[in-house]
């Protein structure tokens, strides 16, 4: 009897294929990815209705922490590409949401602010945000969810310097 080839579409997989690591869905980098897909979904609506994209967003809510910052710093801080940070900043200033100028101490680097008008904005989508955060927190339990930051950031702070930043795209 001769054994039949995987068939892809009822599971099985080839035997060359079985790789001996934990099971993709198992993965840490997969589980927090359909974590943060789960939350962000929670949020593209409302920042779609605002025009925003969820880049725009997280560096609107970098900006409004702080007073200025460099570009550079923004990039480290709202976990972007520099390539990809130029482009989303071209877009805001357009629309008028941040406001750049030339550091005073280097000529050659940039500071970026949020504007008025980025507050303004901020302020007429917060609304909506803390909605999502207060269902979130309902579904899943202010002390569950506060014990999951917590536990984040102990991870985080666990795998500080473990790996270079161009680790980064790694997908265990």
């Amino acid at each position: 009897m001769t054994k039949k080839p995987a068939d892809p579409a009822n599971g099985s997989a080839p035997a060359a294929r079985q790789v001996p690591m934990r099971d993709f869905s198992r993965s840490l980098p997969m589980s927090l990815l359909r974590a943060r897909e789960a939350v962000m979904r929670q949020f593209r609506p409302s920042l779609r209705e605002h025009g925003l994209t969820e880049q725009q967003w997280r560096i609107l809510r970098a900006l409004a922490a702080i007073e200025a910052v460099e570009v550079t710093e923004l990039a480290r801080t709202a976990f972007l590409l520099g390539p990809s940070l130029s482009r989303i900043l071209r877009d805001l200033e357009a629309r008028n949401l941040i406001e750049r100028k030339t550091a005073k101490a280097d000529q050659r680097r940039s500071m970026v602010s949020i504007s008025k008008e980025g507050v303004k904005l901020m302020a007429s989508v917060a609304p909506t945000s803390e909605a999502i955060y207060a269902q979130i927190t309902s579904r899943f339990g202010a002390r569950k969810l506060a014990e999951l930051q917590e536990m984040l950031g102990e991870l985080e702070q666990s795998l500080a310097g473990l790996g270079s930043a161009d680790d980064t795209r790694a997908e265990g």
